[in-house]
Parts: C-alpha cells; structure tokens; sequence
C-alpha cells in the first residue's frame, strides 16, 4: 500500500472512502468531523444521537453518503477515551480502520491524522503511528496459498487542511513506514516455513538487506566456524544436515560520537529439541525460533535506512537442532570460542548455547555494548503470557535505554532480576557451567548462562518467547509473526546515536 501526504478539505477528498475520528463521549463532533458531520446534514451527530457510534477505541463505523459529498464513503474511528489516547492507541486504531476498508473493497481512502489537534499528540508522531499501524495492521503471510484474495487497500492518502504541518507529517509517515516495512520484513521471515528457510536462506536474506541498504555483510560457514573454535555453535548444529551459518552485518554511520552496538539474534530455524525431544505439540511451531535472528536482520535494514550516527555490528548463528544421528547428547561437553566449557544438561536448551559463541565473537570485535534477542525459554511465558518480553542485563544504565525504546515502539517489556544466586543452579560438576539452571526462575538463569560471556561489556537480553508470535488477531499483529521486537531495536540505535537521523 501507498502512502500519501496532501494538503486541503478531507471532504473533498477524491477517494473511496474519507476517514475521521471521534473520541469516546463526544456528542458534537468538532473539527474535520464536525466539518464532515455538516456536509452530511448532521448525519454523524445523528448516529451518536442513537447511540450507533460511541467513539469507543477500534470502533469503525462505515457511512456512505449517497452523494452528499464526492467520497463514496465516510468512516469514523473510535479513538477511546481522550484522557487515555497514545500512540500505540493510533496505531490499533490505523490498522482497525485499514483492515475495515480492505474488506470492503475499498482501493483508495483518504484520512486525518489519528489524535493530532485535541488527541493531543505531534503531527509526526501521530503520522508515524498512523503508518505503523496501516501497513503492519494490513500484513499477511499467503505466499504458499494458490487463490489470490483479491481485495487490496491500494492508497492511503493522509489529508491535512493546515499546510504548515504537512512537513511534519510527511517526516512522521516516513519513519513509520520505514519501520513498518522492517517489521513485516521480520514477519515474512518467521512466517516462512522451516524447510525453506533453512540457515542458508536466513543467510541469503540478511545478504539482500545488507546489498540493498549498502551495508557490509560476511556469512561464515562451518569451516570457518570451526576454525574460530565455536564448539557450543558447532554442537547444536552437529545433529541435522543443513549446514551452520555465522551471519555478520555491519552499518557503518558512526561520527565517532557513539560507542558502537552490538545486536545479536538468535537464528533456530527449526528446534526439534534435539535427543531431548519436544513433543509434538510443543514443536509444532518450531519454525519461529528465529524470530531473535530475523529481527535483528530487519533492524538492520531500517537502520541503515534512517541512518543514525553510530556503527552496528548484527550477529546472527543460524542452524537448526535437530536429533540426527550425530547430534550432542545429554552429558556432552562443549568448548566455547572463549575457551569456557558447558556442559549439555538438555539438548532443548540450546538458544544460549549459539549465543554464547555469538556474544564471544562480538567480544573479539571489541564491540563493548551488545543486546541480544532470542525466544529463549518456555519460562518466560509462564511468568508474563504473551503480552510482554522479558528483559535482563548487567548494565543499568542500558537496560533504561531498551526499556525507553521498547516503551516508544510499542513493544511492551519487563525487567527481571539477576542475583548472583542464581547461578549456583547452573554449576556443572565436569565442565565450567551447565546449559540449564532447572525448572526455578528459569528464563533467568538462562540470561544469566548468556550473560557469562559478556566479558566485560554492557550487555542486555530480550527473551521474546512470549511476544514473537500472536496466536489470533490483536491491534495491528495478525495471527502468526509479531515482528517484535524489530521497532525497540532501531529505536535503540536512534537514541545512542545521540544525534538526528
């Protein structure tokens, strides 16, 4: 879909449908709702009269104005209260009103800015709200369907009568469809199926983001891998024939103002749970454990689209774990890049065990400041559902900055604790570590197990377990992959950087 920026009278609009807003308890609609309202003989105040519209938050209500004015038909979005509007409330309500319109049939439409004026909000903020929330709300993944939909919301135009605030709004549009592109960029990745995205062809997408957005990119392959001495990657990737891959990225826009980040993202393209078998209910959909390593790669590429003022290094180890004749075993012991040995208490626990030799590698870099992201554990489900993503690190001052972006994108987060006590669940009696720490706290000691190979640096995790995936439709995620948490991850850079893109 198009997105359009305009300036003159929303009710002259040449398109299918104009849409304006309505807050919750407003009974005389002003602005260019009440403008809307008077070219329609009162026809808006009328349907709030009788109580059809209430302006509750996500309420579309479809009008067709029988020629009273040039669009076919006038939508009016429920905003909610005003006293509780947001952006992330622009953003459900931009993805309600667009997936409305599409079932309609409706190919082109025109709208206001959702909650600019009395919402409260900048013009550029609520323009890139209303982006985000159009383009990720009107995702879908029907790649491998053989019967086209057919119905598409081809234009949105974004109408504003003050001309003064159409740079604003276009700056605003810009960004949130940057962002939104990432986002489903991530989505189509995790959506795809294990067979076809493979280690390699996770490799040869984060290769088409790196080309198009001009950035440097390295792929190594085992032998290489080997030769780096990455035992815990080599062990998870010991038991399936799809060969690993160490996917690196690197955007070069720094000033020497900002210290470089680095982003990791764990890449499983398909985790069987190795000889310790997961059941088949719990491996069905096993083809989303790279959703960590596909958001890191559509950060990337919106990264270098905005272009802030710092250097990113994106990390990804991509295999799959699979219990192939050959893979690691319960008791195996493994030698990380940075010579620490762990020993496998679970084949299924194998996240942290390529991300080990990845935070390593960031290490040999000498990058000092790293944030991982990862669907982790199982454990973070139980602890915060399905609405949130847990945060851990070792830095305070940088886990506030992840926290702040995760805030403003919408991406909802929460920090856990991480006293040393609890890694004396995780000592091995024959190696320096175990991988598991056991059923207590365990998205914890997991992070923690991470987080021995940080080696000084600042260093955060998000387990995404719980937020990578939406099992039916909510706001702007459709059933399937999030994209989260593609938007904290740019927004991050942004603010280290420091300085405007």
């Amino acid at each position: 879909m198009n997105i359009e920026i305009e300036t003159g009278n929303i009710t002259e609009a040449d398109a299918g449908a104009v849409v304006v807003n309505l807050f919750e308890g407003v009974t005389a609609p002003g602005g260019a709702t009440g403008a809307t309202d008077s070219a329609l003989g009162g026809g808006i105040s009328a349907l709030i009269a009788d109580g059809e519209i209430r302006g509750k938050l996500g309420e579309v209500t479809v009008i067709h104005t029988l020629g009273r004015i040039k669009p076919a038909r006038v939508v009016v979005a429920g905003l909610g209260k005003q006293a509780e509007f947001d952006p992330e409330s622009a953003r459900r309500v931009s993805a309600a009103v667009c997936r409305r319109l599409r079932s309609i049939g409706v190919k082109d439409t025109a709208t206001i800015v959702h909650g600019a004026g009395i919402g409260g909000m900048e013009p550029r903020g609520a323009a890139q709200a209303l982006a985000e929330g159009a383009l990720m709300g009107l995702y879908r993944f029907d790649k491998y369907k053989s019967s086209d939909e057919g119905r598409e919301l081809e234009t949105l135009r974004i109408v504003e009568f003050d001309a003064s605030k159409a740079p604003a709004i276009q700056a605003g549009a810009d960004t949130g469809i940057c962002l939104a592109n990432a986002v489903n960029l991530c989505r189509d990745m995790v959506n795809e199926p294990a067979n076809h995205m493979t280690p390699t062809r996770l490799a040869e997408a984060a290769l088409e983001v790196a080309l198009s957005g001009g950035m440097e990119i390295e792929v190594l392959d085992k032998p290489a891998i080997e030769e780096l001495g990455m035992g815990a990657l080599l062990g998870v990737a010991q038991g399936s024939d799809e060969p690993p891959k160490l996917i690196v990225m690197r955007y070069r826009g720094g000033s020497g103002s900002a210290k470089e980040l680095g982003l990791l993202g764990k890449g499983i393209t398909f985790d069987s749970g190795g000889l310790d078998l997961k059941t088949a209910s719990g491996m069905r959909l096993m083809k989303t454990d790279m959703s960590g390593g596909a958001a890191v790669i559509a950060a990337m590429g919106a990264i270098a689209a905005i272009n802030p003022r710092i250097d990113v290094t994106a990390i990804i180890p991509a295999t799959e774990n699979m219990p192939g004749s050959k893979a690691q075993r319960p008791g195996d012991v493994v030698t990380t890049m940075s010579g620490k040995t762990i020993e496998i208490d679970n084949t299924d626990a194998e996240g942290r065990l390529v991300l080990a030799d990845a935070l390593c590698y960031a290490r040999s870099l000498g990058i000092e400041r790293v944030v991982d992201a990862a669907t982790l554990t199982g454990a973070i489900v139980t602890s915060l559902g399905k609405r949130r993503m847990g945060v851990f690190g070792n830095d305070q001052g940088l886990i506030d900055q992840v926290m702040a972006s995760a805030e403003d994108a919408g991406d909802r987060a929460w920090q856990f604790p991480m006293d040393d006590a609890y890694k004396r669940q995780y000592k091995s009696e024959v190696a320096d570590i175990k991988n598991t720490g056991g059923r207590d706290a365990g998205s914890i000691t997991g992070a923690q197990i991470i987080g021995e190979f940080a080696d000084g640096a600042s260093w955060v995790h998000l387990d995404i377990a719980g937020v990578a995936r939406a099992e039916s439709l909510d706001g702007y995620n459709p059933k399937g992959a999030t994209g989260a948490p593609v938007r904290t991850l740019v927004n991050l850079a942004v603010m280290l950087a420091g300085t405007p893109a």
